[in-house]
């Protein structure tokens, strides 16, 4: 069996992806961070000095695999026209997206390694690479997202893009895999489609490398890429994150464009704390007929223990109907 929760926070900053593995039952968890960046966009020849706010909340409800996501991003950007020898500034600030979903786990391929354990008789075998490695386990994610105008990454990358205002809900869906290697590479892949419903869909990927350094300390690198009718890039990002407890975190990370319509490059750092509510370590059940005929073997054994327990409280019942009577050690029955 595979842990969903785990004895310190599991996070997906400072990343833009998220993980197959949802936090745990009963566990809320609080991500945030700000950044600084700047835009230069060739063709309309505007610089932008931009500050953004990212938030997320996560938590673990009825099931280890389940969780519930809030997560959403306001950016305030300062925008000078350079086209004139008259420059002109201009202030824009709006959410870029806020979305509310959910995140299940469909597929764990480590629940069955769990069980089989280590081979306690060769450490080659426990290290060694295996094609099962590159098993991932898989997620699915279902969210809607709550716009406050109608194309939210087009107005934030051109300004002079004609939007209109008003809330506006649409669908977003992600395939979630990740693999954790022994070596303490961590490989996650999230194929998404966003916004499907509007006229302006968008569909991209990211694909995020983490590395365990130490049992404190990890460095990752992410590729994301997207396209819409509106705007299309691709993102690079890396970073490193430090856990100062087991509840808390702190990152920090760079972000850079490979387009000029407009480049980016952003710095950023955040913090993520997690309130820690769940009662014991929960485990997910064997699935199929393996689980069954697990559960039934643990069944008849806690019955057998139960049986055996009872037998000997009543050996000792019998027992204590003898006592001492403190003279020269003799016995009498009572």
């Amino acid at each position: 069996m595979h842990a969903q929760y785990t004895e310190t926070i599991n996070n997906n900053r400072p990343g833009g992806s998220q993980g197959a593995f949802a936090v745990g039952t009963k566990v809320l968890q609080i991500e945030g961070g700000f950044g600084l960046g700047t835009e230069e966009h060739s063709l309309l020849q505007t610089e932008t000095s931009a500050f953004a706010i990212d938030y997320a909340v996560r938590y673990g409800l009825f099931k280890e695999e389940l969780e519930i996501i809030f997560n959403g991003e306001f950016q305030s950007n300062n925008i000078t026209d350079t086209r004139t020898s008259t420059v002109g500034e201009l202030v824009y600030s709006n959410f870029r997206s806020n979305t509310l979903g959910a995140k299940y786990l469909v597929y764990d391929p480590y629940r069955k390694r769990d069980l089989e354990g280590p081979n306690l008789y060769s450490w080659k075998a426990n290290n060694k690479f295996q094609w099962r490695d590159l098993i991932p386990a898989i997620s699915g994610y279902v969210g809607a997202n709550f716009d406050f105008i109608d194309n939210p990454e087009g107005k934030f990358t051109n300004n002079y893009t004609v939007v209109e205002e008003g809330l506006s809900i649409s669908p977003k869906v992600a395939l979630i895999t990740q693999n954790n290697f022994k070596s303490g590479f961590v490989l996650v892949t999230n194929i998404i489609a966003n916004r499907v419903t509007t006229d302006n869909p968008e569909y991209g990927y990211i694909v995020t490398l983490t590395n365990t350094v130490t049992d404190w300390f990890s460095v990752f690198v992410e590729n994301q890429g997207f396209k819409s009718d509106a705007y299309a890039d691709q993102l690079l990002r890396g970073g490193a994150a430090a856990l100062i407890t087991r509840d808390l975190q702190v990152d920090a990370s760079l972000l850079y464009s490979l387009k000029d319509t407009p480049t980016r490059l952003y710095g950023r750092i955040g913090v993520s704390y997690r309130f820690d509510m769940h009662d014991e370590d929960e485990f997910l059940e064997e699935k199929g007929k393996a689980g069954r005929e697990k559960r039934r073997a643990e069944k008849d054994k806690n019955k057998k223990e139960k049986s055996k327990n009872k037998e000997t409280k009543q050996s000792k019942n019998r027992k204590d109907g003898f006592e001492d009577d403190g003279d020269d050690g003799e016995g009498k029955l009572y």
